[in-house]
């Protein structure tokens, strides 16, 4: 059990997707582990429980700078349903999406976005930015943050702290 587990009342709105969250979390060791900033995504299907895709930052080891968590997340989860749209899917991020990221969530039509740690200086679901609820846009989908929060800023923090 982490500290995040134990700490507070139950909240059954975030409870409910934090196996997602730990995938999330799988993931972004391993971009860690690959000199990329450690920020891991998953993409579940409609049900909510099933796995359609997953994705880590691999932009050091692509030289690609769109290659974020995010990105690559909702890149293979189109790929395996071969529809752009994600309706009625969730992605599960270990970090507020940035505006890019962010603007590839309301282009894919994802229902949902579920992520742990919020940056303030440079996300966009929220904290700096809110794009993907932004009312002139076509699709807003729903935002829960805070999902293993502390796990999810701890992972970062010890990541830059090395560095």
């Amino acid at each position: 059990m982490t500290a995040q587990d134990a700490a507070g009342p139950p909240d059954p709105v975030r409870d409910h997707w934090r196996a997602a969250m730990r995938l999330a979390l799988g993931e972004a060791a391993l971009a860690g582990r690959g000199g990329d900033v450690p920020v891991g995504a998953v993409v579940l299907s409609p049900d909510g429980t099933t796995v359609l895709a997953t994705g880590h930052n691999e932009r050091e080891a692509t030289g690609d700078p769109t290659a974020h968590a995010e990105v690559l997340a909702l890149r293979r989860a189109a790929a395996r349903l071969g529809e752009w749209r994600l309706a009625g899917c969730t992605l599960v991020v270990t970090l507020e999406p940035c505006t890019m990221c962010a603007g590839a969530i309301v282009q894919s039509r994802v229902d949902r976005v579920v992520y742990g740690a919020r940056d303030e200086k440079a996300g966009a679901a929220g904290s700096l930015w809110d794009l993907v609820r932004d009312r002139r846009l076509n699709h807003r989908p729903e935002v829960i943050e805070g999902v293993l929060a502390t796990d999810c800023a701890q992972l970062l923090t010890e990541f830059f702290r090395e560095r």
